[in-house]
């Protein structure tokens, strides 16, 4: 079944999720999509005996509070983009389980990067490493210091290119919102041999060594890109070729872009494994928000 091209941002009240909803309200504008508003409520069952139904009005409060919370979101959201079309979800139990059943029909789930209750100095809270973990369409984690500013609004897309199919789905994801937001497409590919790295001894012979596996990585890289460039004749396309870790790369060319798009495990990843080590160390030090694409998205 098709998804529902629609942004989705989760949403409690939280600095760091009404950051999220400015970011998601921005987004859906540039894309020309709606944006819906997810929030949920738990019933406090330890103030009730095992069985006891809690009166009705305890729902109607819980819902009021989330209505409440959705409006303020609302409100943040046409600040940003006044004329985008605003829906909302508001459901019982779980935010996990909400967002992981809306992951399947939509093609984008924006979340704060830690909600109401996280911990203190803790970067990612457990529904949003949950919902990245397990969603079936990309998930954009928005840190509380992510916010939208003449600098990063016109900044470029980057994306972590490493030949893995998930990679490719994320080069694919990351074309398409550059594509949307009129914006140059930043393509990094680490490359490290052990056997490349200088030595005291041999550092010229090292040298060019290195110069000439940097030709070959470009070459195939421009390759590897070349029929999404012909699909998106409009986006400029910067590679970058380096020896350095992914994470530390993939950061610093993350400063000052819009977004940054990886997938959940690269190269060398073990089947099965929900995130690799790259996207979730980024997940922690990313200096913006960060979309990972898992092998089932899109």
């Amino acid at each position: 079944m098709a998804k529902e091209n629609i942004v989705v941002v989760a949403v409690d009240g939280s600095e760091a999720s009404k950051t999220a909803v400015r970011w998601a309200a921005n987004t859906a504008m540039k894309r020309g999509v709606p944006l819906r508003l997810a929030s949920s409520y738990t019933t406090p069952q330890f103030l009730y005996a095992e069985g006891l139904v809690p009166p009705q009005e305890v729902f109607d409060d819980l819902q009021a509070e989330t209505m409440e919370t959705i409006d303020e979101a609302r409100a943040i959201a046409h600040e940003v983009a006044p004329d985008l079309k605003i829906g909302h979800t508001i459901a019982e139990g779980s935010a996990i389980d909400m967002l992981l059943d809306m992951a399947h029909d939509v093609t984008m789930i924006v979340m704060g990067s830690r909600g109401l209750g996280g911990l203190s100095g803790m970067v990612l809270g457990s529904v949003s490493a949950a919902v990245v973990s397990h969603a079936t369409c990309p998930v954009v984690v928005v840190r509380e210091d992510n916010n939208v500013t003449e600098n990063t609004k016109y900044g470029p897309v980057v994306v972590g290119v490493d030949g893995s199919e998930v990679s490719q789905k994320a080069t694919e994801f990351a074309f398409a919102e550059a594509d949307a937001r009129g914006c140059e497409l930043v393509a990094v590919h680490t490359w490290i041999d052990m056997q490349v790295q200088a030595s005291l001894a041999g550092l010229s012979a090292a040298q060019h060594k290195w110069e000439e596996v940097e030709e070959e990585q470009k070459k195939v890289l421009d390759e590897r890109l070349q029929p999404l460039k012909d699909k998106y004749p409009n986006v400029p396309v910067k590679t970058v070729i380096t020896r350095d870790r992914a994470v530390r790369a993939l950061a610093e060319q993350a400063e000052g872009a819009q977004l940054l798009v990886v997938g959940s495990h690269g190269r060398g990843g073990f089947k099965g494994m929900l995130l690799g080590s790259t996207s979730r160390a980024l997940l922690q030090s990313a200096p913006c928000p960060m979309t990972v694409v898992r092998p089932e998205s899109l």
